[in-house]
């Protein structure tokens, strides 16, 4: 039924419609034999055909299903079909081996998109293996992060710097191969990891915050004659990631802001880890992306030309649509035993290993034929001419280009100021006028964007109280008043899709975010904040109404444990200022950090400004973690140690107790307990034991400074609704009361 003039995509659309109508007659021989089970619905548009029937008869059919007919090794989509299945078989081989060995780990993902990777790695993906950081990269994150073997594998098989003995180390101590992919750190490089992953629903929407980044990029370099950004990015998850709350957040927010270079391609196996899928949802999850706005498109998952032409037809469309590609495959696939059901979703294939290795034909542990190398090799090859055709075409954009080219070279090299030169650049504050620190924070922010091009703000539809609004940066995204240039970030309420978005703009390299809510709601986000602290990446969190002094809204907006919640992270800096200078302080920290997260604790009401401290004092003192903001004129008798808004009242309350008394600031314990042991000594000597320390919040962490036999005044109980003022006299939070504790302990 076609002509030589026929259509490319019109011959593969006929080829599978003939396919189609043979596989439906040999689904319907097969009833016919065996009695009822399949019965065909509809084709809608989300879908190239629909089976109902029962999940287990549904598996069982498609276990039944005999490979495709092959007339040539390449096909109308242009795929060497021969070579990427041989490569899906030994990934499979690979992964059964590599978590046999570790007697750890889940074989179901990467044995149901073998095919899948195979298409990614060996044709569709823009990338160059000999040099992982190429800028304009696609970029590809496992959000289903458990079966990090299938990205091991490809990233092996495609000529990465991953040895074979690094594959043969999965799960093992110091290996490159950790047991979740994780993102290059200090403790992991491995090359082709893009983000850490693990926690489900988290790579999905950092893929979005990736996408945002791409399209500012391509926003703020590409020009009318040379374009030197045009990547997507891919993320691969499964029904875990898409059960998962945050991935909501991050499709609408990928959808409403147009980031149709996004990309996620969904594994769907009817399978979760407890039971069938079934067992928990029942939501037509096509029709809910198709309802944020997303493109959407169902294939088999097994089908090699239909898992390349859907990818190539969606980097070429530009109709302001992310992308979804549902993949339906068999979890577990080549293990007969347990494929196409929850128990292929960790080791428990592993018992049939090697049964199954041999129905595969690999007949040695660990194989990857020289055809397969070969193969990647020559894509290697076609890679590195399209690389280089793209350096030919940054050398003529950068030589067309200075300025911006300059710009980039920062972007990439991560330079910022020093923290000298950054506090030059920022005025003094008027120091007979005091104020809230969160307002203090929103003329530094503006100073901040003007010296660090690459920072970026945003906040969960609380811009107005957060104060962290960029008035030169201009907004984000699409429509209305917004560009892919715009420097502030309208999250709406999603403060768990704004972190790992934030996360994904920091995964991709060139930016470095900044997210605000109330600090009370910073535990929507939590998990994002732990991820970001474990890769180590420079993300900083603007988290403002930071105590009871909150008031009249009550306790549900006061926070008393999240302070010291947040201190709890492992390379997390947590910096609460006492101040508009400290201020000023916690703000240059954040930027001069590159390894990590920086949480701003910062005050709805305002607060007492230090005049008698120095301005340099306060400001460099932050970044020590803390400083004498008193020193004593006598002989030291008692230290009082505060953060925050508390440290007004040890002011006031060492200026009562005498000459004996020293004041402490401390913005942040994270800072100060990485100093050097003598400063340390220098701020709090050893020789004093007496000490009490203030803070607005539970007290636990502060005995670390003051000791079993210190005091400590704090907030161990939830708030009330009242006036700030009131609150923080009822439960103690005054010079008044401070001074009361002290002479009794003194």
């Amino acid at each position: 039924f076609l002509t030589q003039d026929d259509h490319p995509l019109q011959v593969i659309r006929t080829m599978r419609t003939t396919l189609v109508t043979f596989a439906c007659l040999a689904v319907g021989a097969n009833a016919f034999l065996q009695g009822p089970a399949l019965t065909p619905s509809s084709v809608s548009s989300r879908a190239s055909i629909s089976l109902r029937a029962p999940r287990h008869a549904a598996t069982a059919a498609r276990r039944s299903v005999l490979p495709p007919l092959r007339m040539s090794s390449e096909t109308a989509t242009g795929i060497d079909t021969e070579a990427l299945t041989r490569a899906a078989t030994e990934a499979r081989g690979l992964a059964m081996d590599s978590i046999a060995a570790a007697k750890s780990g889940h074989l179901g993902l990467p044995l149901g998109c073998a095919e899948i990777g195979a298409v990614l790695y060996g044709d569709f993906m823009q990338y160059n293996a000999k040099d992982p950081q190429w800028i304009n990269r696609d970029r590809f994150i496992l959000s289903g992060g458990h079966g990090s073997m299938f990205l091991y594998s490809w990233l092996h098989m495609a000529g990465y710097d991953l040895p074979m003995e690094e594959v043969k180390n999965f799960r093992q101590h110091h290996s490159m191969t950790p047991g979740h992919p994780e993102f290059p750190n200090s403790e992991h490089n491995t090359p082709g990891i893009e983000a850490t992953t693990g926690p489900l629903g988290q790579g999905v929407v950092n893929a979005a915050g990736a996408a945002a980044a791409q399209k500012m990029e391509q926003a703020m370099f590409n020009t009318k004659d040379h374009t030197i950004f045009d990547s997507v990015t891919i993320s691969l998850c499964g029904d875990g990631c898409l059960q998962e709350g945050v991935s909501a957040e991050g499709a609408a927010f990928a959808a409403h802001e147009g980031l149709d270079n996004l990309i996620i391609v969904y594994d769907s196996n009817d399978v979760t880890l407890d039971k069938m899928a079934e067992y928990t949802q029942s939501e037509d999850t096509a029709a809910r992306y198709e309802a944020y706005g997303w493109e959407v498109v169902t294939i088999d998952g097994h089908d090699l030309d239909a898992v390349k032409s859907s990818l190539e037809s969606f980097r070429k469309s530009k109709n302001g649509k992310p992308k979804l590609l549902v993949c339906k495959t068999i979890i577990g696939k080549g293990i007969e035993e347990v494929a196409g059901t929850n128990a292929a979703h960790g080791e428990a294939g592993v018992a049939y290993v090697e049964g199954a290795k041999k129905k595969l034909g690999l007949t040695e542990p660990w194989e990857v034929s020289g055809d397969t190398y070969k193969f990647f090799e020559s894509v290697q090859k076609k890679n590195e001419e399209k690389y280089n055709k793209w350096k030919d075409t940054y050398a003529a954009w950068k030589k067309d280009n200075a300025d911006k080219a300059k710009l980039l070279e920062k972007f990439v090299a991560k330079e910022v100021p020093s923290a000298e030169e950054m506090f030059k650049a920022i005025p003094e504050f008027d120091q007979d006028k005091d104020m809230a620190t969160r307002e203090a924070g929103s003329q530094v922010i503006n100073y901040i964007s003007d010296l660090v091009p690459q920072f970026l703000s945003g906040s969960a539809d609380l811009h107005g109280s957060n104060k962290n609004y960029i008035k030169t940066g201009g907004n984000y995204g699409k429509g209305f008043d917004k560009s892919y240039t715009g420097k502030n970030f309208y999250f709406g309420i999603r403060e768990h899709g704004m972190g790992s978005i934030m996360n994904g703009i920091a995964f991709h390299g060139l930016f470095r975010p900044s997210g605000a809510t109330f600090l009370v709601f910073v535990d929507y986000m939590r998990a994002t904040l732990r991820v970001a602290a474990l890769a180590e990446l420079p993300v900083t969190y603007i988290l403002t109404h930071d105590s009871i002094g909150v008031g009249e809204d009550g306790p549900t907006h006061q926070p008393v444990e999240t302070v010291s919640s947040l201190r709890a992270f492992p390379n997390m800096d947590v910096v609460r200022p006492a101040d508009q200078e400290e201020t000023v302080g916690a703000y240059v920290h954040s930027q001069q950090r590159q390894d990590g997260p920086t949480s701003l604790i910062l005050t709805r009401q305002n607060v007492d400004t230090l005049k008698s401290v120095p301005v340099k004092t306060r400001r460099e003192g932050v970044l020590k973690g803390a400083y004498v903001a008193k020193k004593e004129s006598g002989d030291l008798k008692l230290i009082i140690i505060a953060s925050g808004s508390e440290v007004q009242h040890a002011m006031k309350a060492a200026d009562e107790l005498g000459d004996g008394v020293r004041v402490v600031s401390m913005p942040s314990m994270d800072i100060f307990d990485r100093q050097s042991d003598s400063y340390k000594e220098e701020v709090l000597p050893k020789a004093c034991t007496k000490r009490v320390a203030m803070e607005a919040g539970v007290s636990t962490m502060w005995y670390k400074y003051v000791g079993l036999d210190g005091k400590v005044v704090g907030v161990d109980r939830f708030g009330f609704s009242a006036p700030g003022d009131i609150v923080m006299k009822e439960l103690g939070m005054t010079a008044d009361n401070l001074i009361s504790v002290c002479k009794e302990y003194m």
